[in-house]
């Protein structure tokens, strides 16, 4: 059966069949639950703890027990990022061959109308995700994410951010007492100290994710050397091993009794100036580990051409079809709106390590 473009519904199912654009950051670190992550209103509820390690207490044989309290929660409902990039298609576009298309054709311009539009809905979504993976990152590294809401005219319409953290500075920043580049530095100690920030609170801490630069400045260090030329015992190993999404497992370090998983990310993504700018900036790295948050999606209600009405959708991705008769211009957009959020208060640790 042809695509329907001119149907959301039709759009929509096209949408959901698509490979999802992989991201390192956003898919290991902030997975989605479809049946709890996905809401059917603009709003989305964030809900996190605080990590404890709080010990059962010993009760006399006749006592019964000893009232625990529930530990509580930090519940708010905020509205998530707008995300809606378009596409226009014209006449002209749709007489030409497309890109990978045969140069002798049969393709009607209806039929190329469907193509082009799931191309374009495909790159959408990829700019969609790369959005998401730069949140990610930028949650990650301040613990709280700066959204710049632009208008038509291309400026910064309003800027809002959310804090996931109620201090008047970022409580999960490390600041090493000597830079990963100078003398006398330590790294295996600044290592243990990070994630041991995470162990105390009861939280899981097996991932360094770290720009190239800082995980060079790991494999040449003379104390990681020689924890690694220890023959008779397995203190740790470098096994350099490619993962998807731009991230290479460089090292697996057993830091005073704790393995660390020391990940280099050096994927990059376009910066409105066009230069390429790395989601983890040069210098940077982050203790964590998986699973630390997750991903949210608030509903997008929109009005369809088709019958002048909203309707609301819940899901990752929403498109929309809208056509100009008069000019005989068809428009593509494709909606989304994220929200990444920790599972618990400071799940992770992130810090600059050269000067």
């Amino acid at each position: 059966m042809a695509l329907d473009i001119t149907k959301t519904y039709s759009l929509l199912m096209a949408v959901k069949q698509m490979l999802p654009p992989v991201t390192f950051l956003r898919d290991t670190y902030f997975p989605t639950n479809d049946s709890t992550d996905i809401f059917s209103t603009e709003y989305v509820l964030v809900e996190y703890k605080d990590g404890r390690k709080k010990l059962a207490p010993f009760v006399a044989p006749r006592k019964g027990g000893v009232t625990v309290l529930r530990e509580g929660s930090n519940m708010q409902s905020y509205e998530p990022p707008y995300i809606a990039p378009k596409r226009i298609m014209t006449i002209d576009e749709l007489k030409k061959r497309g890109f990978g298309e045969a140069i002798l054709t049969e393709l009607t311009p209806a039929q190329r109308e469907a193509q082009l539009a799931l191309a374009d809905m495909q790159e959408m979504s990829e700019m969609i995700a790369r959005r998401e993976e730069a949140m990610a990152a930028e949650t990650m590294l301040n613990n709280s994410c700066v959204m710049n809401h632009i208008a038509d005219d291309g400026t910064v319409k309003f800027s809002a951010e959310i804090k996931f953290y109620s201090e008047t500075t970022n409580p999960a920043k490390y600041t090493p007492s000597v830079t990963w580049d100078a003398a006398s530095h330590d790294i295996l100690g600044d290592l243990y100290a990070m994630a041991m920030k995470l162990k105390e609170r009861g939280l899981a801490a097996t991932d360094f994710i770290c720009a190239p630069d800082v995980a060079r400045l790991i494999l040449n260090d003379e104390d990681v050397y020689k924890l690694l030329d220890n023959r008779r015992y397995e203190m740790g190993n470098v096994t350099p091993r490619e993962l998807p999404s731009g991230v290479t497992l460089t090292a697996v370090l057993n830091v005073y009794g704790i393995a660390i998983n020391i990940l280099t990310y050096a994927e990059t993504y376009e910066a409105d100036d066009g230069t390429a700018t790395q989601f983890i900036p040069a210098g940077y790295g982050i203790m964590t580990a998986p699973g630390a948050g997750r991903t949210l999606y608030g509903a997008v209600t929109q009005m369809e051409q088709a019958d002048n009405n909203y309707h609301t959708y819940a899901a990752r991705r929403v498109p929309k079809y809208l056509a100009d008769a008069k000019d005989d211009v068809r428009e593509i957009y494709l909606k989304s709106r994220p929200l990444l959020i920790p599972n618990q208060k400071n799940p992770w640790i992130s810090g600059k390590f050269t000067a």
